[in-house]
């Protein structure tokens, strides 16, 4: 027996060479990290030249998920009512080195949809993937309701995704597929009170996308909805509150409402789960309604600060 075929000799030969592939491994990350930053952590760009639709991106969730589509190579168009917003996040997209066009557009308004949809498919030749996330939020007792905000809410929240959703579908069935984002709300399954009209819209959303992923599943169409929990966004900071004001209210809204993270969402950590929805990783989903709370809907339960 050669001294190297010894049991020991070999377990001794076996660890030298872990050692040494670890430390071949330590080497290489310590090179990358000398290499710099880039080199370190290079850009995804996993919607190089994907077009991407999104309703309501001037601000909040939606305008953080047009910023996040566009670094990572997409071509972006999104709409809103506010028209300096709309430009000033344009800008600041293509300052950047992304591509994204703002179109004025109204999701209350089937022409203004209409429009809005067809001009998109128009400037970048297709449409790959819709985010339909306008919305808004009205908070009221269900008695003391009006008529125009019932109407306002189901008018933007609802009638609105279905417009957006009637003119994106003709076009994705006509180049083979697409995916379709629905921006519903953690309040769909979880109720909370004063938000009666907010949350049936969010609701009918649910209905909304599971139908339309089982008619046009077969046609290579996924549909799905992400439902948020408490997001920092302006629908649920009041005007006029001064910074400290509200850093030290979201502090409390997320101990008192987020029964897992015990704190408030930002913009950003829910447009990268709507970029999760829409990657080839996940490409066996359809029809689904994904919370994306923090836990609210694990603990199924919603309070009020001083209840």
């Amino acid at each position: 027996m050669r001294p190297d075929d010894h049991p020991e000799n070999q377990h001794e030969i076996t660890r030298r060479s872990a050692l040494g592939g670890a430390a071949a491994g330590a080497l290489a990350g310590l090179s990358a990290l000398s290499a710099g930053p880039a080199a370190a952590a290079a850009p995804r760009r996993r919607f190089q030249d994907k077009v991407v639709l999104i309703t309501g991106a001037t601000s909040g969730i939606g305008e953080a998920t047009a910023r996040a589509f566009a670094a990572e190579g997409a071509k972006v168009s999104f709409c809103g009512r506010r028209t300096q917003l709309g430009r000033k996040v344009e800008r600041e997209i293509r300052a950047a080195g992304g591509e994204a066009t703002y179109i004025r557009a109204d999701v209350r308004v089937p022409q203004s949809v209409e429009s809005f949809v067809d001009r998109t498919v128009r400037l970048y030749d297709g449409l790959d993937i819709a985010f339909n996330n306008a919305g808004i939020q009205t908070t009221a007792l269900l008695h003391e309701t009006t008529l125009e905000q019932w109407n306002d809410s189901t008018d933007t929240n609802a009638r609105g995704v279905f417009l957006a959703m009637k003119y994106e579908l003709p076009h994705m069935l006509r180049s083979g597929g697409g995916i379709i984002v629905v921006n519903s709300s953690v309040g769909a399954i979880v109720g909370r009170p004063q938000l009666s009209t907010y949350q049936s819209t969010k609701q009918a959303l649910q209905a909304l996308v599971q139908s339309a992923a089982l008619e046009y599943g077969e046609r290579g169409i996924r549909v799905n909805a992400i439902l948020p929990g408490i997001t920092d966004t302006a629908m649920i900071r009041p005007p006029g509150l001064d910074d400290p004001t509200w850093e030290r209210a979201t502090q409390a809204l997320g101990q008192l409402n987020v029964d897992g993270l015990k704190r408030i969402a930002q913009p950003d950590e829910i447009a990268h789960a709507v970029l999760a929805l829409c990657t080839d990783e996940l490409a066996y989903m359809t029809g689904a309604s994904v919370p994306v709370d923090g836990g609210i809907a694990a603990g199924r339960r919603l309070l009020l600060p001083g209840q």
